[in-house]
């Protein structure tokens, strides 16, 4: 690298370091409507999701709205009932934890957190490109994708 009287004599990109925005990424975090306890977790969120099966799922629950024992457990999508349904493998049935239930009111407390489910992984298998040349992609099903 010269530098002559001031004059950069190589390229300088516009942007270095962009900030990561969590709408450029998929899958997202969903706000959380209603929760159904019991030997596996069903969480339904105010919007469709796009979560897999094998997702590994974190759900924040402040206390204000119930189930906050759920608040920061983890665990992995079983099965997606619908749309803006995911089943999780957390064992939240009442006797073991005294889980008490899920309530969102009906005017939300002045909460800086509101209920949310966010992806944080997955279980990491798929297809990885381990056949030589041949173009199957490395895509995993639940890793996170830039859409931006």
């Amino acid at each position: 690298m010269v530098v002559l009287s001031g004059v950069i004599s190589y390229p300088i990109p516009a942007y270095q370091n962009l900030p990561i925005h969590t709408e450029d990424y998929k899958p997202r975090q969903f706000f959380i409507s209603d929760i159904a306890l019991g030997i596996t977790t069903t969480v339904t969120t105010t919007l469709n999701m796009d979560y897999v099966i094998g997702q590994l799922v974190k759900l924040i629950i402040p206390a204000q709205f119930g189930s906050y024992q759920l608040n920061n457990q983890t665990g992995f999508v079983i099965s997606i009932p619908s749309t803006n349904q995911v089943e999780i493998a957390i064992d939240s049935t009442v006797n073991v934890n005294s889980y008490i239930a899920y309530s969102y009111p009906s005017l939300p407390p002045q909460a800086q957190t509101f209920p949310q489910i966010l992806a944080i992984g997955d279980i990491a298998n798929g297809v990885t490109n381990s056949t030589g040349r041949v173009n199957t992609g490395t895509f995993i099903p639940g890793s996170f994708i830039n859409i931006s």
